[in-house]
């Protein structure tokens, strides 16, 4: 396996570099920088303290963690976030308390995300009057069934 090197700066002393909780993991986990306690529904602009230069032809995928969102209701809010390989800021994360309920509290250092990097090559589009043929077709949502 091929592993590709990043550069990454903490901003602060909180701040956490990502690491992968299992071998095999594709998500690292992303820890928040500082506390804070969302309410029902709230959402919030969760500091990580770190910032990285990703290569250019890869993009960073910001997801929401599982364990999280099925015990509290915790989510990303515009998931999957985008991290451009041309970008320097702080990573934040959008997340959200979907527990019509309960408060939930960050502290800093727990893992609120997971990231995932990824090589996304560079495209263009060609303008053509016809479209190939598919066995899909135009066949959009649902187009599949429910079952075999």
């Amino acid at each position: 396996m091929t592993e590709v090197k990043i550069e990454i700066k903490a901003l602060n002393e909180a701040a956490k570099i990502p690491s992968y909780a299992y071998s095999g993991d594709a998500g690292m986990d992303l820890r928040a920088s500082e506390s804070l306690t969302l309410q029902p529904f709230e959402r919030a602009l969760v500091p990580t303290g770190l910032a990285i230069a990703l290569p250019e032809g890869y993009a960073g995928f910001v997801l929401p963690r599982s364990g999280l969102a099925i015990k509290h209701g915790i989510t990303v809010v515009n998931t999957p976030g985008l991290i451009d390989s041309n970008y320097r800021g702080e990573l934040k994360v959008i997340l959200q308390n979907t527990d019509p309920h309960e408060p939930f509290t960050i502290h800093g250092g727990d893992r609120i995300a997971q990231l995932v990097v990824m090589p996304v090559p560079h495209m263009s589009f060609t303008p053509v009057a016809v479209l190939s043929n598919t066995e899909r077709g135009e066949g959009g949502f649902g187009s599949s069934g429910v079952s075999e």
